[in-house]
């Protein structure tokens, strides 16, 4: 098991799905309401008391972010129109019935192996729940239309709640003095900004723990209506998950923000556009993976931060070099590429450097080899060894071997099944181990500490003698 972005994980029932290594699509149901006046399940203790978070949002479709304070219980304090926005009306039976229903939209593996994306609807009826899955289903496939999530699904799992909200659509759609009564108090004019969606983050919090496992959580607001934001670094704030992004239904360009708001979250990048105010960087090396204060040169004698990609072409356009503004000042700190989707929703591409540290994060957060074999307890010469290896994509080049105590079986390349005997190990009344090892071997790394992380490894030991299975 993983750290997880910052997190550490319990064992989390998958209510007896069996996942290992395959793709499935379950349902994972709550149990109902006690009585007709349930509505939003209870708050968790994580993240009370919080008054104020940092969001991010985009003024414009295909524009540059901006970053404000929000209250983190979704209310719009002094805002004109913004009102009390929490649900007021109590559901009825039928509707919190399937209020807090947990499914399996893209399920590739167990929780302890995936990264768990959890999404919730906001402003849909209990009626229109069909809808808000639709709806989830073409934003994440929004989403995995880039690299390199595209090619990483295998280590994601993908799940949806549903809210049942007593009024369809949200606050502020489409003007700032609408007011609707919706199961996580989402609206846009958060801030009195038009385009910023902020929700109830705790409710949010309460929807996202009916999923079997949350390390990030994606609000769909039922909305026609370009707009949302994004929330990161919430494990630091007592929240269970590190990020959360809004986003409304049905405009397109919406999809574009949860690209970039997990780029924070999982692959812990910079934002990479400026403001005019901020004037001259002066802090020294920024720690930011995708920020610098080095000309080419420096990189190179420091071999720091991508040094190893100078001079290559980018997915985004042009080459890799140091483009003068990053991290909100416009001078004094460089960003690897002149655009991306770090800098501006106008990219759906993230450059070479961010495809390495979002590749990175995802494998902080999950395994692609694993197995129904533990490897706590010894196994006999006979036994079966099985793994499971997740589904990649074109971008990855994963190279499953097989290893007895240290020596690689070459003729057992690639090869899913195997047994101790069969690998060559013999009873000799010795203690062996056999290995399982798979390497990523994708051109989209060069960081050695990159692969390492893109490497996991099984091992078993072998009963001295015992032919076990």
């Amino acid at each position: 098991m993983r750290i997880r972005l910052g997190m550490r994980r319990t064992s989390a029932s998958m209510a007896g799905i069996a996942v290992a290594g395959l793709l499935v699509t379950a349902a994972v149901t709550a149990a109902p309401a006690a009585s007709a006046t349930a509505a939003a399940p209870a708050a968790p203790a994580v993240g009370a008391g919080q008054d104020r978070l940092k969001a991010e949002y985009f003024p414009e479709p295909g524009g540059e972010g901006r970053t404000v304070q929000v209250p983190a219980d979704g209310h719009g304090q002094g805002e004109e129109g913004a009102g009390d926005r929490r649900t007021t009306a109590p559901l009825s039976a039928s509707e919190a019935a399937v209020d807090g229903t947990a499914a399996g939209l893209a399920v590739t593996g167990s929780t302890d192996d995936r990264l768990d994306i959890v999404i919730v609807g906001d402003g849909y009826t209990a009626g229109q729940q069909g809808d808000f899955h639709a709806d989830a289903t073409a934003k994440w496939a929004d989403i995995t239309a880039i690299e390199p999530y595209k090619s990483y699904q295998g280590l994601f799992n993908v799940w949806t709640v549903d809210a049942v909200s007593n009024e369809s659509g949200i606050s502020g759609d489409p003007t700032a003095d609408q007011v609707k009564d919706t199961a996580l108090g989402s609206y846009f004019w958060c801030e009195g900004i038009e385009r910023l969606i902020c929700a109830d983050i705790d409710k949010v919090a309460a929807y996202a723990a009916k999923a079997p496992a949350a390390d990030l959580v994606v609000v769909v607001s039922n909305s026609t209506k370009y707009g949302g934001a994004g929330y990161s670094g919430l494990t630091d704030e007592g929240y269970p998950f590190n990020g959360v992004s809004t986003l409304s239904s049905d405009h397109a360009s919406s999809s574009l923000i949860a690209a970039h708001e997990i780029g924070h979250s999982v692959g812990l990048l910079d934002d990479e556009y400026t403001y005019d105010s901020y004037g001259t960087w002066t802090g020294g090396e920024p720690a930011g993976i995708n920020s610098t204060t080095y000309t080419p040169a420096q990189l190179t004698a420091k071999q720091a931060k991508w040094y190893r990609w100078l001079g290559r072409p980018d997915p985004t356009g042009g080459t890799v070099g140091t483009y003068e503004g990053s991290f909100y000042y416009p001078y004094g700190i460089f960003r690897p590429t002149g655009t991306s989707l770090m800098r501006e929703l106008s990219s759906t591409e993230f450059n070479l450097p961010g495809r390495e540290a979002m590749i990175a994060g995802f494998y902080r957060a999950g395994n692609a080899l694993s197995s129904t074999v533990g490897t706590e307890s010894a196994v006999g010469s006979a036994q079966r060894l099985t793994v499971g290896v997740a589904e990649l994509g074109a971008l990855a080049r994963p190279e499953l071997r097989w290893y007895v105590d240290g020596v690689e079986k070459a003729e057992a390349r690639g090869r899913t099944t195997v047994t101790p005997a069969a690998l060559g190990v013999r009873k000799d009344g010795r203690g062996h181990r056999v290995t399982a090892t798979l390497v990523d071997r994708t051109d989209a790394v060069r960081d050695p500490a990159v692969r390492n992380l893109a490497t996991d490894r099984l091992t078993w030991t072998v009963a001295p003698g015992a032919r076990l299975g």
